[in-house]
This record gives C-alpha cells, structure tokens and sequence, in this order.
C-alpha cells in the first residue's frame, strides 16, 4: 500500500499533546475547615505542587489516539494498485437503450452497467478524468470531464434506461471530440453489444467494452397494423419474432378499445417468426393493444417485456360522394373512378344540382348559380359563369406558362412533378386570398387550393383537353393527394412505423389555435399553432398518444398515432462484442493499472471511534487491568 499525500503523516505528532493532557495533574492538600466560608479560599488555589503524574490506563485515551490515527492515514490517502479498464482522458458511453431493460441480469442490465460503471470510477488514478455519456435515442452529457469521484458517482447514479433505440453513431461521435488535446484518450462503452455493424471501428479511436446480460431469451411483437379488407371488413396483421435458441410457447392477445377480443396460442421456433391474421374485427373500434404471455406450462423466459406489448389506430377511410358535372370528361370520370376510397356520380351540365347532398362537387367548364355549401373541385372555370363569384376573378385567357414551379413541402403537392407537363392555354385567377398556389408559373398560378367558409375548394385554371396532364403520372398523384385532402383532414401524418424518440409531423386544421399532445403515461404539452406543420418530439415510450385541437378553449377534433419499438436490434438481445471495439476490457490480462483508494473507509471508522469515545465518557469505562481481568476469570471458574 503507498500513499498519495504522505507528508500528512506528519500530523500524528498531534498524539504528544492528547497524552500530555492526561499526565497533567493539579494536586491539593486535604484540609479541615469549620466552615464553608473558606472553601472560597480554596477555589482561587490554582497551583499545583506537583503537575505531572504517572500515566494510567484510561479508555478515553486510547480511543482518542485511535480516532487521531486513523485520520491521519485518511489524510494520507492511502492506495492500493489495482487493474482497471482505462486511464488517462476517458470517455465513458452508458448504453441506456431499450435492451438494457432486460432482466437476464438482476435487477436489470442496465443496473449490472450501472455498477461496472461505478468500479470504473473508483479505479480511476490521479490525473485521470472522466465524462459520463447516456446513450439512447439522443447521447446526452451527464457529467463534462472530470476527477471528482463524487460528481462522477452522482451523474452514473441519476442515469435511467430508456424505451428508445440507441443514436451510436452520434454518441461514439461526441465522444471521439472529446479526445482533442489528450495524450491518452479512451472510449468505454458499457453495453450489452448492441451496436449497428455499419460503424467504422478507425472513425472514433481506441474504443473499449464492458459487456452486459449472458441470455439471447426474448420473443418481441415486430409487427402490428390494421387495414380495412373490402371484403371481410377490418383485419389485424402481427408477426411473433423469437430471438432465443429454444422454441417458445406463447398466447397472443388483442384487446380493441381496453377490451379482449381474441387469444390465440403459438408455437414460434427459436431464430424465427410467425405472422398473424385476425380477420372479422367490428368496425367500430379505436385502438389496438396486442400483448404476449407464456402459458404456465412455458419454461423459456421471455427477457426483455418492453417489446411484449404493441399499439395501433384503426383509422377507416370511409368512401366519399363526388359529383362531377362535366361534358363527357373522361379524364376526370375515370380518374375518380380509380380511387377505392370514393364513389363517383356524373351529373349534367346545365341542370339542377341534385337534393341529395356530396362529399366533394367537381365543375369542369361550367359553374351553378349559387355554388353548394360543400367541398369543390373546379377544373376550367368559365368566364361566362352566372351569378357573382365570392371565391376568385377570373381574368384574361393566358398563353403557354413558362417557369413552372411546384410548392415544397405540402402534402397536397408530395410527389407532384410538372417539369414535363405542357399546358397550351390558361385562364388568369386573381382575389384569392384564401388559396395556396400550389402549381405556378411565370404566368400566374395554375392550380390553387385552401379552405374558406369552412369547406375546401381546389382549382385548376386551364381545360384538362388543352394539356397533356392526364396522360403523365403527374395526374393520378394530383387527383389522390387532393382527393385525400378533402376528407376529414387529419392532425397527425406518420409515414410508417413511430418508434420512441422519433418526431412526428402535425398539420393543423384552418381554425385551430391550440394543440395538446396527451402521452400514455398521461403527461400533456400544449403547442401553440403559429404555422402550417407543427414537430412533436416528445415521444419516449411506446404506447397510444393523443393529438386535441382546439379553437379558443373549444374542443374540435381529436386524432391518435402509435408508439412502438419494432426494432430488431433492440429485440435481438443476444450480447455480443461490437465490432468497432478495439480491447475487449473485461477480458484478461488488462495492462492498465489504477488506484483504489481507502480513505472513505477510513474516515467512516473514525466517525465510529469518536462515537464510540463519547459513549465512555457518559458512562465512564474504564480500561481494566490484567489483575481484574484475572479474577474475574477465577470468579467465573469458581
């Protein structure tokens, strides 16, 4: 054992003056006085004539010399070299993604990092430093470089596991920046392996790794969605992964609304997966909730929970009515035609609307009087149309546009290509406020749509015969994006399956104000609406989240979207040695060398010592001597 400071070994010449104290001794002469008056006298006596004595045995000592002692070497520091992982700089990544909830390790592997963590922390030598990094969908910096034992033990001890899959590339990235300066700089990944093989082990360095969990046991819901079968009605569609070397029972339940629907038993083979149908679902449900249990009978654990559980929205798409009136338009018959989700009816130009009411009326080439309370599609709009016009003026017929250009980011446009459309003529639109250009030209707009008096209204300025529009691609993407506009708008728009820690893209309704996200766990945010798209990031745990819009302090839609794992890199908890490391550090022999020290044990047993001084001085013990010690012997013989 070797010491970091010792020159404070020098202060145990503070023993000299505590048994001093002891041998020091005011000696007085027995007098008898007749009366109390003079014991004043003998008060203001101060003087010894003899002030020394011989020194005695005395517990009060010996604790206090012990007490003196152990602090000293505490102060000393005292060390014993030990083998560690790394020295030097060190940059120590956490795994804290959704694999290391599982259980193979009590409690959990995340706990097992925890505490290999915190070995690594005490071996530390001095000069070494150390910043401590959680990795889980976003790294995050839980303590800067540091040598204090404590705050490092503080930021490893506050550190949780999350439900997300792990963003390594970008951990190992803030990780390597760190190194810049050093002259010996580690990374240290304490994980159960995880990692994609797609990282490249000479982009970050010398990288070490301590591997958590010993079992591959895991079966996982990969898969969960639902769909409407024109024929049986709605359908659930799953898959059961095995990620285990055994085969393994397992009951998979479905449960719309909160409510059990059906339990199914199935045998999956170890490294396989097995897909599963639920047809004849109502039509009136919500939610999906699909679990996983073992039968009793079942002796293959099931490691990892988390990925037991899966959610989805049923959201039908219910066929809308369109009305076309139009002078044997082919093209826009035909193309309604081809939509599932709509059901198309022609009407005569010059006639009476009919008294049934549409989802979406489209006038190609012709206008009613008084336009329907609805949504609509105006095609050619014509410039002879009776009645006043509150939705646009309609102004000279316009040659071949030029400089063609297509809106970004808009849902109505995603897809939509016009740079090898030609268009012979248009008509000029102007006094549209309400509108977004969503095709435009040097010209003037060509297609327009937005939302007024609460309907929405889309139109297209030029005769469809006067192009080639409807015989390129760009048509049939046109008419399904603006088709699937005019329904019901919907808040959120996931474009496949959401895992935790994704963001996801609101599109709020012309009259909302106000969003509130509500989480499954029941945490709410409220997001302000001051533009067309809303991001929404918070999103750590898998479940059913619900999007409110609200106008003023009213109630107008609610929407829903799912959160769930699906990942087979999470699922997969087989631990392994990922391939950028360098040293694996739990494999021996380990060439670097630390220091453990011992004065938090030190201190700790002077604490008890100084209590355990303090005890026999309220009750006055007192060190006995080898004669008392004898005949208490002898006593307890006879």
């Amino acid at each position: 054992m070797s010491f970091l400071a010792p020159a404070a070994l020098a202060l145990a010449a503070l023993s000299i003056p505590i048994i001093l104290l002891y041998m020091l001794r005011l000696r007085r002469r027995d007098v008898p006085v007749s009366s109390t008056f003079l014991w004043q006298q003998l008060l203001r006596d101060r003087e010894a004539n003899a002030p020394w004595q011989r020194l005695r045995r005395n517990l009060l000592l010996l604790l206090q010399l012990l007490v003196l002692a152990v602090l000293v070497i505490a102060l000393a520091r005292p060390f014993a070299e030990v083998p560690t992982v790394a020295s030097g700089r060190i940059a120590l990544l956490l795994d804290a993604s959704a694999s290391m909830n599982a259980t193979d390790a009590q409690p959990s592997r995340f706990e097992a990092a925890r505490q290999q963590a915190l070995s690594v922390v005490d071996s530390m030598s001095a000069g070494d430093s150390m910043a401590v990094i959680r990795v889980a969908d976003q790294p995050e910096v839980l303590q800067n470089y540091t040598d204090d034992h404590n705050l490092l033990h503080t930021a490893i001890n506050a550190a949780q596991p999350s439900q997300a899959s792990a963003d390594w590339d970008a951990a190992l990235t803030l990780a390597a920046a760190g190194g810049s300066g050093a002259q010996k700089f580690t990374i240290l990944v304490i994980g159960d392996g995880g990692l994609p093989s797609t990282l490249s082990a000479a982009a970050y360095g010398d990288v070490k790794f301590i591997q958590v969990g010993v079992s591959d046991a895991n079966l996982a819901i990969t898969a969960l969605a639902t769909a409407n079968d024109p024929t049986s009605g709605p359908q659930l569609y799953s898959r059961i992964n095995n990620y285990g070397s055994k085969d393994a029972d397992v009951v998979f339940s479905v449960n719309l609304d909160g409510k059990l629907f059906n339990a199914q038993n199935y045998t999956v083979p170890t490294k396989g997966s097995v897909n599963v149908i639920v047809p004849n679902l109502p039509t009136n449900f919500k939610q999906v909730e699909a679990t996983l249990t073992h039968p009793a009978s079942s002796s293959v654990p099931d490691n990892l929970p988390l990925d037991d559980t899966a959610y989805s929205v049923y959201n039908p798409t219910s066929a809308g009515r369109a009305l076309i009136i139009t002078a044997q338009n082919r093209f826009l018959t035909q193309g309604f035609a081809s939509l599932p989700d709509w059901q198309s009816f022609t009407g005569q130009v010059n006639k009476a609307l009919p008294s049934q009411p549409f989802d979406l009326y489209v006038f190609d080439g012709t206008l009613p009087h008084t336009l329907p309370d609805a949504n609509l599609l105006i095609v050619n709009p014509p410039s002879d149309a009776p009645g006043p016009n509150p939705l646009f003026k309609l102004g000279l017929a316009q040659g071949v546009p030029t400089g063609i250009s297509v809106k970004a980011d808009d849902l109505r446009t995603r897809f939509l290509k016009f740079s090898d459309v030609n268009i012979r003529a248009f008509k000029s639109i102007t006094d549209t406020p309400w509108a977004d250009v969503l095709v435009n030209s040097a010209n003037g707009p060509l297609i327009l749509a937005g939302e007024t008096n609460g309907h929405r209204v889309a139109i297209i300025s030029f005769d469809l015969h006067d192009s080639d529009l409807p015989l390129k691609i760009a048509w049939p993407i046109l008419l399904a994006n603006l088709t699937a506009w005019y329904k019901a708008p919907q808040v959120v728009h996931v474009s496949g399956d959401l895992r935790p820690g994704q963001t996801v893209t609101l599109q709020p309704g012309a009259q909302a104000t106000t969003l509130r996200v509500r989480r499954p766990d029941g945490a709410t945010s409220t997001l302000e609406v001051n533009q067309p798209l809303l991001v929404y990031a918070d999103t750590p745990e898998s479940g059913i989240y619900s999007v409110e819009s609200y106008q003023g302090s009213t109630l107008t839609q609610t929407d829903q979207f799912a959160v769930n794992l699906f990942d087979a890199n999470e699922s997969d908890i087989a631990p392994r040695t990922p391939a950028i490391v360098t040293t694996a550090a739990n494999a021996a022999p380990r060439p670097e060398v630390g220091q453990r020290e011992f004065w938090p044990a030190l201190a700790l047993a002077a604490l008890l010592l100084l209590m355990l001084e303090w005890l026999a001085y309220h009750r006055g013990l007192r060190v006995p001597s080898l004669g008392t010690l004898a005949r208490s012997r002898f006593a307890r013989r006879t």
